[in-house]
């Protein structure tokens, strides 16, 4: 059986999971500015629970972005170096639909509109739908001031809000059906989307494993399917 690693440490939380020998565990603590510090002895303590070595690994998962930017380079730089010296590949998995795989998890939400909040007056937006046990990207994922928000054109039923960005309140021009502003990235959903983009042969070698901002990119809404 696939022995996957995840960890993310995108925002506030920070977690990692491992699936093995067909069963899942994970840490979870919401620790600000403590990444660095607590990462590699989560993963320590995860794979003593587990009673396996770091070498059993086949493939690490990590949070790849958008969010704090300090974060995000902490998990690059973390499975980087694991998956160079182990000679194993990664798996880079958006914070946006972790958060939305975590609000189906939690809530059996469906369609989930996710937003971080990206500091600047601005939020990461993207919009989820699950398929087949798996929250899909409907349209793009963008940074964008909370007023420009929007759901998919093609939108209908209800959609679930998820994420620090809700905070933002009634400036967001989206009103969604419920909400959950506490959701945070967790490694266990991370982990539930890795596993499906391992199962599509989608790990790419160490050296690919790079962060996603969304702030090098121009956030201009396009059309979407």
């Amino acid at each position: 059986m696939t022995t996957l690693l995840a960890l993310d440490t995108a925002t506030e939380a920070c977690s990692v999971a491992l699936l093995h020998d067909g069963k899942v565990i994970s840490h979870y603590e919401v620790i600000p500015r403590l990444h660095a510090q607590r990462l590699l002895p989560m993963i320590k303590d995860l794979l003593a629970e587990a009673g396996i070595a770091l070498s059993a690994v086949d493939a690490l998962a990590f949070g790849r972005g958008p969010g704090a930017f300090t974060g995000v380079r902490i998990a690059v730089g973390v499975v980087q170096g694991l998956a160079f010296a182990l000679e194993r590949p990664v798996l880079p998995v958006s914070t946006l639909a972790t958060i939305a795989q975590r609000a189906y998890r939690e809530h059996d939400a469906a369609q989930v509109a996710v937003a971080i909040d990206a500091r600047m007056d601005e939020v990461y937006w993207g919009c989820y739908r699950m398929h087949e046990g798996e929250m899909q990207l409907a349209g793009i994922e963008a940074v964008l001031p909370p007023e420009q928000v929007s759901l998919p054109r093609d939108s209908a039923g209800d959609w679930f809000a998820a994420g620090t960005g809700w905070r933002y309140g009634e400036r967001l021009s989206v009103q969604p059906s419920a909400a959950d502003a506490t959701l945070l990235p967790h490694a266990e959903d991370l982990l539930c989307l890795a596993t499906y983009g391992w199962q599509r042969g989608e790990a790419v070698e160490a050296d690919q494993a790079q962060p996603i901002y969304l702030r090098d990119n121009v956030a201009t809404p396009k059309a979407v399917r």
